[in-house]
């Protein structure tokens, strides 16, 4: 409980009453004596009435409050909470509001002051933006009530249990349905590739029309109709993907708001949307983690839910990448052949242990490593140079970029796919590659 501004002064305007009569007496003019005693009976007035005041906030109760939000919410992106306010004095007052957030959260719009009429409802509502996944408890809300009288105020912490968990940013993912698809993607930069033949699944048997190659002309359906009948195809639609995702101290590096390994899964669920769609299984296991997670490849629009409750409160770890670790736990694991796609952040350090150990998956798998580069990086090259600090920026930025690029072309000397892309860019380059590969029929 804390005294008002109105208390305040009062108790400054009594308080320079008497340093004025004090002053007045010894200066020896003359005073009347009820001067004093009214003075000194406002102050006792006003002690009473504070004190009185006092008591009466004390027993007044507090309002009830109940909380309205989203159970899920996407990161970095806004959402509304709505807070209701009910109380049983038989008065109206004025009360501030203050919700207590958990961190990781950012807020607008608080506190905020509403009136409670007796009886009624009152509502009032404020942003959340998360700044990291998981998951968050709401344990108490903040009312700060003031006293009858309006000379004290009070703050009373009010339990109102609430959670909600913080996805990645999936709200890009569901909002592509209003979107053809073939426009969605060529507004993320992905650029599909012309069909180099047939496609490897067929589909059925149509009448065949202009522009259909002769080698599409099935004789015996032909033959039956008297009429020239094609074989139609299509892609194959029992692909299986299996992302090996990085949860290691590289993946921490920030570009902006977003970390490495909040782009990476960003891209990974974009790619599993696309191949969904397109009837492919998608599945998903980790390493470099506190506890590794493993999602067996499923086909089916419900599987993109489930990548969703595995990954959303995955976070980055300060261990260092066993990438042998991470390949025996996936050849165990995925005995049928898949599209694995390693994302993770190269150095020329890994050489020999992560060739050996992609090697080992691709006698088995179709392998592509995603390696995500810092942006600093192409910042730094294309920089002017004018200082020597500058100068060996520079020198630093291309020698490490040089030992980098021989590291992936190493790998691809190998006979293995590297993607060398900026985090911003992962999802567009993964969607591009993996259409460019099905529809050339090397999946």
């Amino acid at each position: 409980m804390k005294p008002t501004r109105l208390l305040l002064i009062w108790l400054g305007v009594l308080l320079g009453l008497s340093i004025l009569l004090g002053a007045c007496t010894a200066l020896q003019f003359n005073v009347p004596g009820t001067l004093h005693s009214i003075a000194w009976g406002l102050l006792l007035a006003l002690l009473l009435l504070a004190l009185l005041d006092a008591v009466r906030l004390r027993r007044r109760p507090s309002p009830r409050v109940r909380r309205q939000m989203p159970g899920s919410l996407a990161l970095g992106r806004w959402g509304e909470v709505r807070i209701t306010l009910e109380h049983n004095d038989s008065q109206p007052l004025t009360v501030e509001v203050f919700d207590h957030v958990p961190d990781g959260l950012s807020l607008e719009n608080l506190p905020q002051s509403i009136e409670l009429r007796p009886g009624e409802h009152s509502e009032l509502g404020y942003r959340l933006r998360p700044l990291r996944r998981g998951h968050f408890n709401f344990e108490r809300c903040e009312v700060h009530l003031p006293s009858p009288l309006g000379l004290w105020s009070t703050r009373r912490f009010i339990k109102a249990h609430d959670a909600t968990r913080v996805y990645p940013d999936f709200a890009r993912l569901y909002g592509a349905q209003l979107l053809a698809v073939d426009n969605w993607l060529s507004q993320l930069g992905v650029r599909q590739r012309q069909r180099r033949g047939l496609g490897l699944e067929f589909h059925q048997l149509r009448e065949f029309r202009e522009g259909d190659s002769l080698r599409q002309i099935d004789w015996k359906a032909t033959a039956r109709q008297r009429t020239p009948i094609a074989r139609e195809y299509q892609d194959e639609r029992d692909q299986q993907i299996v992302f090996m995702l990085d949860c290691g101290r590289r993946m921490r590096s920030q570009d902006g708001e977003l970390s490495h390994f909040d782009h990476a899964l960003n891209a990974c669920l974009l790619l599993s949307y696309v191949a969904l769609r397109q009837g492919d299984a998608v599945g998903l296991c980790t390493f470099a983690c506190d506890q590794p997670r493993y999602l067996a490849p499923v086909k089916g629009s419900g599987q993109l839910n489930l990548l969703l409750n595995t990954v959303y409160d995955l976070n980055t770890t300060r261990r260092a990448a066993d990438y042998q670790a991470a390949a025996s736990q996936l050849l165990a694991r995925q005995k049928r052949r898949a599209l694995v796609i390693v994302v993770s952040n190269l150095r020329d350090e890994d050489d020999e242990e992560l060739l050996t150990a992609v090697k080992r998956i691709s006698r088995q798998h179709r392998v592509l490593v995603a390696s995500l580069r810092e942006e600093v990086l192409d910042q730094l090259r294309h920089a002017p140079v004018q200082t020597l600090p500058e100068a060996l920026a520079y020198c630093g930025t291309v020698d490490y970029l040089n030992a980098r690029d021989e590291l992936h072309d190493r790998l691809s000397a190998h006979g293995l796919s590297v993607l060398d892309t900026q985090p911003s860019e992962l999802g567009a380059a993964l969607v591009t590659r993996y259409l460019g590969w099905k529809k050339a029929g090397v999946l």
